[in-house]
């Protein structure tokens, strides 16, 4: 049975001046989730937030806040992001050593837990936690930079996920595309099975990011899945 579509506009890509403004836009397009990334220039060559904006938008929204850890020893930032008020929080499987301490530190904060995988990054990398989490994240981008082009092999890979899930009884844990989404594209992704969407440069960037919101919904809706 397919979920209920959900777009996670990324605040990277919104104006940090200003961030009231993006989660209005989000209340008014009626994006489900809000996306944060965290990074820290270890993992990935850039830098970004931590658990102080999570803290200063939380009491301003009652959106999903969706925390996006793309740093190394990810267990070290659990209890931070948690208690600031994130929601879901997901760590990338190439940074730790011990996924399944990750898991349950994140279980024991009363959170939702993903793993993320990179583009390179093989699939079955995952499969002997996938059962443990509740979402999959896919990076259909290199990690790092907003405003990338998506990689078309992503969609096999959003596939094969699937396929994956399905056979072992798993269609409860959610697939996330994260990089390069587009409303060019979102069509394909959803039809190959993602369930949440990331959409930062293309929500905020836009001349009507509200507009934009309501069209990535209505298309999910076209396909049927929204």
């Amino acid at each position: 049975m397919a979920s209920e579509f959900k777009l996670a506009p990324s605040i990277l890509s919104a104006d940090f001046s200003d961030l009231q403004s993006a989660l209005d836009t989000c209340d008014l397009g009626g994006a489900d989730w809000i996306h944060v990334d965290v990074m820290d220039n270890q993992f990935v060559p850039n830098l970004t937030v931590g658990p102080s904006v999570v803290r200063s938008i939380r009491p301003k929204t009652k959106k999903f806040i969706d925390v996006h850890m793309m740093v190394m020893d990810p267990d070290r930032l659990i209890e931070p992001f948690a208690r600031a008020g994130a929601d879901n929080i997901t760590f990338h499987i190439e940074a730790t050593n011990d996924p399944e301490g990750v898991i349950e530190l994140v279980r024991a904060a009363g959170k939702m837990v993903g793993v993320s995988i990179k583009p390179k990054t093989p699939l079955n990398s995952i499969f002997s936690i996938v059962d443990k989490v509740d979402l999959v994240l896919v990076m259909s981008v290199e990690p790092g930079f907003d405003g990338q082009g998506y990689l078309s092999e992503s969609t096999e890979r959003i596939i094969e996920l699937k396929q994956y899930l399905s056979s072992q009884c798993l269609d409860r844990v959610l697939i996330e595309v994260d990089g390069g989404i587009k409303l060019q594209n979102a069509g394909e992704v959803i039809s190959a099975g993602g369930d949440i969407l990331v959409a930062g440069s293309e929500v905020f960037g836009s001349d009507d990011p509200v507009a934009t919101i309501r069209e990535f919904y209505k298309m999910s809706q076209d396909i049927g899945i929204g």
